[in-house]
């Protein structure tokens, strides 16, 4: 598979296990792909140290930077992946995710893989803000890597848009089914294809007496069908391999990768920032929040990273 031939592995000092680093070895051992394993730390203290001058800060800076740079070394041999080609990068910076995103648009990767925290006593995934800032602004695919095996014969979930007229819907169903075929050919696994469609206004039901929910609902669903059956086709995807269900796209979404016990969904998200985030938030969040599998999430074609001052 050519698609991932460099992959930013993002890692992480609060843990020795290497969730991501893990996956990006799995994932290159079946792509030869080029791994860098990236790794920001900030100490705030060391900033605070007036008594220092600026050179002495830096010395400081340094010392910290090679030190964790050979903690980092160290973990990448326990993984035994000598056979790959690995680069090891060490940055100090307070934001995480600005440096993650730069290393992505100066250098061209094609996908960031990422682990995610989970709660001891809630057993919970934790996402933390850089995830999201990830999700949303990230320009190429972002995989988050959850307690989830990759067995051969495993599933994948495409979670699709079915239905919308929009072209920018199409393009970005288009662009998620193409990238999960490449990636069940890698992973040798199974492809499954869901959507969602929302259930009978309640306002209308209400509101006007002699409205049919049951013929209401009967329409969608044989419409979402129709286009989910057509796209399938054109995939070459078997349509007992497709699943159209009324309700919300994250319980919809929940319930068919936990049915299948899946390895990976596949999302696209708009990448709303901002205010509307605030307020709005989006499904491809909703969703990742409640799955016990991995998530890739996809850019539709043509997204520019607010970070991207060029």
């Amino acid at each position: 598979m050519e698609k991932y031939q460099k992959i930013l592995a993002i890692v992480d000092p609060t843990t020795d296990d290497q969730k991501a680093l893990k996956r990006a070895i799995e994932l290159a051992r079946k792509t030869n792909a080029r791994i860098t394993a990236f790794l920001t730390i900030y100490d705030f203290s060391y900033e605070m140290t007036t008594m220092l001058s600026s050179n002495e800060r830096d010395a400081m800076r340094k010392s910290v930077i090679n030190d964790r740079a050979q903690w980092l070394r160290s973990a990448l041999s326990e993984l035994n992946a000598e056979e790959l080609n690995i680069d090891c990068q060490v940055i100090w910076h307070n934001r995480p995710f600005e440096q993650i995103i730069e290393q992505v648009l100066k250098n061209g990767y094609d996908i960031v893989i990422k682990g995610t925290h989970q709660h001891d006593k809630l057993k919970s995934v934790i996402f933390t803000p850089t995830d999201w800032h990830l999700l949303r602004k990230c320009p190429c695919p972002v995989l988050l890597v959850k307690e989830h095996l990759w067995p051969d014969n495993g599933n994948i979930v495409a979670a699709l848009n079915i239905g919308s007229a929009e072209d920018e819907h199409k393009s970005l169903n288009d662009k998620i089914t193409t990238e999960a075929k490449q990636l069940t050919q890698v992973m040798k696994a199974n492809l499954h294809l869901v959507n969602s469609f929302p259930g009978t206004p309640v306002n209308i039901a209400i509101e006007i007496p002699e409205f049919n929910a049951s013929d209401y609902n009967r329409s969608m669903l044989l419409h979402h069908e129709k286009s989910m059956h057509e796209h399938a086709a054109a995939f070459d995807i078997e349509q007992e391999n497709t699943h159209i269900k009324e309700g919300l796209p994250e319980d919809v979404i929940q319930s068919i990768a936990n049915n299948l016990d899946a390895e990976l969904v596949i999302l696209g998200t708009v990448g709303r920032t901002g205010l509307s985030a605030a307020l709005i938030g989006n499904t491809a969040e909703h969703v990742i929040d409640r799955l016990n599998c991995d998530v890739l999430a996809l850019k539709p074609d043509g997204y520019i990273s607010p970070l991207d001052i060029e």
